[in-house]
């Protein structure tokens, strides 16, 4: 049982991080276009976030990849996530694998 779960944890690990490399793939002056116009309202204009909207500063491309595709999804993940859902619901993955990019670079 132990093994398995070793198995299942590396695979998950895996898939991350070829999520990562995808995210980082993107074009980072077009993630930065829509980041001005979409995100940069809650998340500020350094990634540190407002009120009650989080940090992003510090995140990997892969994580905020993995962020946003749930949002996308329509699946809660905290109590923003009604406003991310609609933010997201038009984004393709190209869009996403850009914002994704400019956030990490950005905002290490």
């Amino acid at each position: 049982m132990r093994r398995t779960t070793m198995l299942i944890a590396a695979a998950g690990a895996f898939a991350m991080g070829l999520a990562a490399v995808e995210a980082r793939a993107g074009d980072v002056a077009a993630g930065e276009a829509r980041y001005r116009v979409n995100c940069v309202n809650c998340h500020g204009k350094t990634g540190k976030g407002m009120a009650s909207f989080p940090a992003i500063k510090g995140r990997d491309a892969g994580y905020l990849a993995s962020r946003l595709t749930t949002y996308r999804a329509k699946e809660k993940i905290g109590p923003n996530s009604a406003i991310m859902m609609s933010l997201t619901s038009e984004l393709s993955d190209e869009d996403i694998a850009n914002l994704a990019a400019y956030i990490a670079s950005a905002f290490p």
